[in-house]
């Protein structure tokens, strides 16, 4: 109690530490609203477009998103047709080679992988018959 009231009879009516931190405080407020009105804050320029930074195979997906293909890779599951011989299910592949999965029943538990190779075809356990299609890589 001693040294506060020597502190007050020092400096006035004001403590000492009160005056040093609203000091504080100003400045520091004062440089926060100078930087955003330099910055300009708008939820437009919080966070820059994903395609700045995309480089490689990502900016190509990207890229290929924007245009309206949301599956640049045919990876997503899709229901085979007939698979017969004559009009075989069609795999599209950049490759020369890709793995394919058939669930062959409708109840089944598991998977029936196989490789197929660019312009033969291949049937699978449940008969349906498979080949590849050339495709544009991304």
């Amino acid at each position: 109690m001693r040294n506060i009231a020597k502190l007050n009879k020092t400096y006035g009516e004001q403590n000492f530490f009160f005056v040093k931190f609203k000091s504080y405080v100003l400045w520091n407020v004062r440089a926060l609203l100078l930087w955003l009105a330099m910055v300009n804050i708008t939820s437009s320029n919080l966070m820059n477009d994903p395609l700045e930074h995309a480089t490689g195979i990502e900016r190509r997906e990207v890229l290929a998103k924007a245009t309206g293909n949301d599956n640049p890779f045919d990876i997503k599951v899709f229901k085979r047709g007939a698979g017969t011989k004559e009009n075989p299910n069609l795999i599209p592949s950049a490759f020369d080679a890709r793995i394919v999965g058939c669930i062959c029943e409708e109840d089944q538990t598991y998977v029936q992988w196989m490789w197929l190779q660019k312009s033969t075809l291949k049937r699978s356990e449940c008969g349906h018959w498979f080949t590849l299609v050339e495709k544009a890589a991304v």
